[in-house]
């Protein structure tokens, strides 16, 4: 286990190393490819304990898919069957969509339920 920041720098730079070499990433039986495999393990416990990926947020979300679809506000009100103004408060979290409109956010933008309802 990665006990420091400076442990974890240096195996950082030990897993670069071993990726510029691409037996390292295909041949099994080279000793570069279990070395790699065995610090890759390593990064990716000391990262999720020292930087957790966040969950997004439903207005993080709700931003990025309508600049995806090329939604803007109003579209998105009428795709949704709510007001303008309600759209406006989803984006700025100053509310909640109701059950019935979060099932149309996850079906109609293709947004995972659990992200919608915050769980």
């Amino acid at each position: 286990m990665i006990q420091t920041k400076k442990q974890y720098v240096a195996i950082l730079e030990r897993v670069e190393e071993l990726l510029q070499n691409t037996d390292n990433i295909e041949n099994q039986d080279t000793k570069g490819y279990i070395e790699l495999n065995l610090l890759s393990d390593l990064v990716a416990d000391y990262e999720e304990l020292y930087y957790p990926i966040q969950k997004p947020s439903l207005t993080d979300v709700l931003k990025l898919r309508m600049a995806e679809m090329g939604l803007n506000q109003k579209r998105l009100s009428e795709l949704l069957g709510v007001s303008t103004s309600r759209v406006s408060e989803y984006l700025n979290g100053k509310s909640e969509p109701t059950l019935k409109v979060a099932r149309e956010i996850s079906k109609k933008l293709s947004i995972e339920a659990s992200i919608v309802l915050g769980v």
